[in-house]
């Protein structure tokens, strides 16, 4: 097969691209300097703007999948008016830019990967988020909206389309990993808020696994949750660090604190979703790691 992905330096896009390239299958990069640089040898890297299809879209031809994984770090500071945009339009604009080299290709895609994140609920509290709830009305939904929205054009078009609404990835240098992870080791770990909001999280393991696998069957399209079938409140979350780090679990970081130094952004660790990958499991996908703390063994005490 040939795979092109867009967003394909980031943490989930490197994942897919070692494991691509490790079956043989050949990888075009799309990003602003066409750089493949801290991807495995082999990978094409492709010259792209996302405002249009100018010029890369020629390649949409040849391709026999399309991942996009574009948009801006949600994580990477205050949120802004300016960065709120940036985060939009890194992402529609993206989308709308694959569909219009799409429109054009004589040949289309067999598939499309579009992502999305359990943001896409809002925060859900308690309740038991499937793909079939339907959509917050904050910020980050109403972007998991327009995010899914930019690309359903490909449906008509007779792509394949799958969705994927991701939920927190635990990996190897992860920065969202690394940042749970450092009050511990500071000795200073302790509940978020009030450490009930649910963590839909997922092992970079199964991220890769479940994306090959929705790929390679034909059968399947549409909405799926990508995160573990046992979503973890905070609070448990925590402890379960601190006991795999050998550090206390006791320092309490109040709402009212995380919300004067991140602002908005507070968002992202005060508010949840108990997301459960119903159709995933119901497409026959096993996953490596059911249990969180299994997988934060793996991550941490690998050796």
């Amino acid at each position: 097969m040939k795979i092109l992905i867009a967003g394909g330096s980031g943490l989930i896009g490197s994942a897919l691209t070692r494991h691509y390239m490790e079956k043989g299958q050949e990888v075009y990069i799309l990003s602003r300097r066409g750089s493949t640089a801290g991807l495995p040898a082999g990978a094409k890297g492709v010259e792209w703007d996302a405002q249009s299809a100018g010029g890369w879209g020629d390649l949409m031809n040849e391709m026999d999948v399309v991942i996009n994984l574009t948009g801006e770090n949600l994580g990477a500071g205050r949120w802004t008016e300016e960065r709120k945009q940036r985060f939009y339009t890194s992402r529609i604009q993206s989308g709308k830019a694959l569909i219009e080299a799409m429109r054009q290709a004589a040949r289309k895609p067999a598939v499309l990967v579009q992502s999305s994140a359990v943001g896409y609920y809002g925060d859900g509290g308690d309740q038991v988020l499937e793909e079939s709830s339907p959509p917050g009305k904050d910020f980050l939904a109403r972007l998991c909206v327009d995010w899914e929205e930019s690309t359903r054009e490909a449906e008509f078009m007779g792509v394949r389309r799958i969705v994927l609404r991701t939920g927190v990835v635990l990996a190897e240098g992860a920065e969202v990993l690394n940042r749970l992870i450092l009050p511990f080791r500071l000795f200073v770990g302790g509940p978020l808020g009030s450490g009930r909001q649910w963590l839909p999280w997922i092992h970079m393991a199964d991220v890769v696994g479940a994306v090959d696998y929705l790929v390679e069957n034909s059968n399947f399209d549409g909405i799926f949750n990508l995160s573990a079938p046992q979503p973890v409140q905070n609070a448990t979350f925590g402890k379960t660090l601190a006991r795999i780090l050998h550090r206390p679990y006791w320092i309490p970081v109040p709402a009212f604190a995380l919300k004067l130094v991140l602002g908005e952004m507070s968002k992202l660790v005060l508010e949840g979703q108990r997301a459960i990958p119903k159709r995933l499991l119901e497409a026959g996908y096993v996953f490596r790691f059911v249990e969180h703390e299994a997988a934060l063994r793996d991550l941490l005490i690998k050796g």
